[in-house]
């Protein structure tokens, strides 16, 4: 199953893009043999979350976000027009803000970023089962 979402730069987006995710994995749990369990729930909402934080913040335009289950990893997708790729900051107790990339890095199974002919596309792919 999948699903994709335009999202605006408003105030409400990230929420927005919270609902969206927990609505669409709602809708896969209620399939007969859905494996998402709370904990895929709450890590999808979360890297949600940081992706289309750094989105709309980082980014002019339009953000883009896809949710697709397959029968191992829940991926969720978010594109913007900045073509600049994010790096993770090395770790550092002392600073504020900054560790979204951090955050997801370590709750993904995969993190891809690859640079579109406008923008950027990154994709983050969640294990449905304890890693």
């Amino acid at each position: 199953m999948q699903t994709g979402y335009a999202i605006g730069g408003d105030a409400g987006c990230i929420a927005d893009a919270r609902h969206h995710a927990a609505a669409f994995l709602e809708r896969v749990r209620a399939e007969p043999h859905s494996s998402v369990s709370a904990r895929v729930m709450d890590l999808t909402q979360l890297v949600v979350s940081e992706l289309v934080t750094n989105a709309c913040k980082y980014a002019p335009g339009p953000v883009l976000m896809e949710l697709r289950v397959t029968s191992e990893t829940v991926d969720v997708i978010v594109w913007d027009s900045d073509p600049t790729v994010p790096e993770a900051h090395a770790a550092d107790a002392g600073r504020v803000g900054q560790h979204g990339l951090e955050i997801v890095k370590a709750v993904a199974q995969d993190l891809r970023i690859h640079r579109e002919p406008v923008g950027k596309r990154i994709t983050a792919r969640i294990a449905l089962t304890d890693p």
